[in-house]
């Protein structure tokens, strides 16, 4: 898989010098899209610029264009949300770097499911523009699942963690994020999700339905799992520079070999976000920074009852009114 001659590595930028404070870095993941994401640090920042360059070359759209404009339902697709965010993403993260306000070398990276890659990214093991052509193939495949086998996903809230697991062994649905203590989302058939939903509602617990198109990061997912492994096979990947911790072990991806096999395995596998949080929380780091459009990750983390700093860096105007993180 080529990329584009005006690749840079987003590791090798500069604001490298050692943090005097464990800093964490998280991405957000789809659902984070929003028309005109990334428009303003395009116009004010060549880095961002550059980013955008990439994804377009690379993916032979542009994604500029359907980032900045929409409209909302195409930009909404799976195969079309997926390499948007990643965009821009990276297009912030890029800005960020070039206003020396993100620091180069944060103590962790993490990223929410798609936000994942973004945080590879930073870490040095993928290049943006094989990234954001992986995504794009992911989204596709995806999508064609979701297609293939109807699914749904709902979010459960006010629940812990033991009581939705019983409750999914019981409607046949599956856990599909832990987002937080009494915050997950489940997945499976229309027909499972919906009891379980019910069953949510029985015991004191709130289900709302999430606008998806199919049931992501379940076992309905697993043969878009093998044929996604194919193509993460064709793309180079290095061992990350920085700790990027799993979706799916909630521990860090250490080797070239071990983010293959994770790239995949996430499609059909939880994302283990409220035990990726912890691990980070409790090996010291207090000071968390959400690149992406939105601001969904502080939320959640806000959430959590911590005593964390929470930044988001999710347009221009952050950057300029921060002289540092």
């Amino acid at each position: 898989m080529s990329t584009p001659a005006v690749e840079t590595n987003l590791y090798d930028l500069p604001s490298l010098t050692p943090l005097e404070d464990p800093i964490a870095l998280i991405f957000p993941g789809q659902g984070s899209q929003k028309t005109g994401m990334g428009r303003d640090v395009y116009d004010a920042f060549e880095s961002s610029r550059v980013v955008f360059a990439i994804a377009a070359e690379a993916t032979g759209i542009d994604v500029a264009e359907l980032c900045f404009d929409g409209p909302a339902d195409t930009l909404t697709a799976t195969a079309n949300a997926q390499p948007a965010i990643l965009t821009a993403s990276l297009a912030y993260l890029a800005a960020g770097l070039e206003a020396a306000v993100v620091p180069g070398r944060p103590t962790y990276l993490a990223g929410h499911s798609l936000g994942e890659y973004a945080a590879l990214v930073a870490a040095g093991s993928l290049l943006a523009g094989d990234a954001i052509v992986l995504v794009r193939e992911r989204g596709r495949i995806m999508a064609e699942a979701g297609a293939d086998q109807a699914g749904a996903m709902a979010a459960v809230l006010g629940l812990n963690e033991d009581v939705v697991e019983r409750i999914c062994a019981e409607s046949g649905a599956e856990p599909a994020n832990y987002n937080g203590p009494t915050q997950i989302v489940i997945g499976g058939t229309p027909a499972a999700v919906e009891k379980a939903s019910q069953l949510a509602r029985e015991r004191g617990g709130k289900a709302l339905p999430v606008n998806v198109s199919g049931a992501f990061h379940t076992s309905l997912m697993s043969a878009a799992a093998e044929r996604f492994s194919a193509v993460v096979a064709e793309v180079p990947i290095l061992e990350p520079g920085i700790p990027v911790i799993s979706n799916v072990t909630a521990e860090p991806l250490l080797s070239a070999a071990e983010v293959r096999v994770d790239l995949a395995a996430q499609i059909a596998r939880p994302v283990q976000w409220n035990k990726s949080m912890r691990y980070i929380v409790e090996r010291g780091v207090g000071k968390f920074i959400e690149i992406g459009p939105g601001r969904v990750l502080s939320t959640m983390l806000k959430r959590l009852d911590l005593d964390l700093t929470c930044v988001s860096i999710d347009s221009a105007e952050t950057l300029f009114n921060r002289a540092n993180v």
